[in-house]
């Protein structure tokens, strides 16, 4: 997907409204997010639903999370974002049911066409489907999409969709190591 205001090198990349919208909410994330006690995730999570954020029950978002558009991000039940993660979601980001992003981790859904002459911004929505771990600082570029149960390790960069369930990638770019056993008795507890 192509920003629709990217025609030129004169023109800005997002809306007007759009870049209002961002510059309140890092205000808020500034005041009311971003220094709140570490436990407050049901506090955190108001403030994102205020601004358009879709989350489940016991979505744990933690204060140093950084969310470039939460009106963009859908994080389903049981899900853990840990400090130092940064979501740019220029597109849609979705997590889906008893994710983990680990520290540090990256979820980029924005880009710039190389063969364009101005660098024209694109965007791709992100998908971790159920029981996906993101490990610490690990990459996730646009458009890919992560199958159920896979782990990206430590440092790791995916820049390709991951349809091999409860695989495990490693490496710089990703590929893939093992697969793992699928483990789903975790759906009875919380997380």
């Amino acid at each position: 997907m192509i920003i629709p205001n990217n025609n030129s090198t004169t023109e800005p990349s997002f809306t007007l409204k759009n870049r209002i919208l961002r510059a309140l909410w890092g205000m808020v994330w500034v005041v009311f997010f971003r220094y709140s006690p570490r436990p407050f995730h049901t506090w955190r999570a108001l403030i994102l639903k205020l601004f358009g954020a879709k989350l489940g029950l016991h979505a744990h978002v933690y204060p140093d999370v950084s969310i470039w558009a939460p009106w963009l991000l859908t994080v389903g039940n049981n899900v853990g974002i840990a400090d130092g993660v940064k979501i740019y979601n220029i597109a849609k980001v979705e997590i889906s049911d008893y994710c983990v992003v680990s520290q540090g981790a990256y979820l980029c859904t924005g880009s710039h066409d190389i063969n364009s002459k101005n660098f024209q911004l694109i965007a791709k929505p992100i998908v971790l489907e159920k029981y996906v771990w993101i490990c610490a600082e690990a990459f996730v570029g646009p458009g890919v999409s992560v199958a159920e149960g896979c782990v990206l390790g430590a440092r790791g960069v995916l820049i390709k969709p991951v349809t091999q369930a409860w695989g495990v990638w490693i490496g710089n770019p990703a590929e893939f190591k093992k697969l793992r056993q699928p483990n789903i008795k975790l759906e009875n507890k919380k997380v």
